[in-house]
């Protein structure tokens, strides 16, 4: 003798309940997918053009404590380089520019920024110092003799 299926009306109806509320949230995830591929790029643009804002402007601070004795208080050169110029910005990437306050200028009186290298400063201090000179590059002068300002 086999086991005989009894209908549990029941259990039937709440089965078929849950069965439409998954196809009901289903439907909602289908249709808010689209929007949310729609929305979700803008809303990325705007935490990168923060996260960036927010570098230079941590980067500025640096700046201002670490580099004006030497660079002026914008960059303008002193007894180092003329970093808002024209035509440094133009010839360093951000990488390079990174790479010089991390670990110096060899023959120079730059000295090694990072603390990888005995300096004061983090990487992400670093990055926010690069992001910094970057922001000057938009209303940076034409200062051919960039290397050596004063001379």
């Amino acid at each position: 003798m086999g086991y005989r299926y009894q209908n549990d009306e029941n259990m039937d109806a709440s089965t078929n309940r849950i069965m439409v509320w998954g196809a009901i949230l289903f439907a909602a995830f289908v249709l808010a997918f689209p929007l949310y591929r729609f929305v979700e790029p803008a809303a990325r643009s705007e935490a990168r053009a923060r996260q960036q804002a927010s570098l230079e402007a941590e980067g500025m601070d640096l700046f201002s404590l670490n580099c004006t004795a030497c660079h002026g208080a914008n960059g303008e050169g002193g007894v180092g380089p003329a970093l808002n110029s024209k035509q440094f910005l133009q010839a360093v990437t951000d990488k390079q520019a990174e790479l010089f306050i991390s670990v110096g200028v060899p023959g120079s009186a730059m000295g090694a920024y990072s603390q990888d290298f005995g300096g004061p400063l983090t990487s992400e201090q670093i990055r926010a110092l690069a992001a910094y000179l970057r922001s000057l590059e938009k209303d940076a002068p034409d200062v051919p003799n960039w290397r050596n300002p004063l001379g």
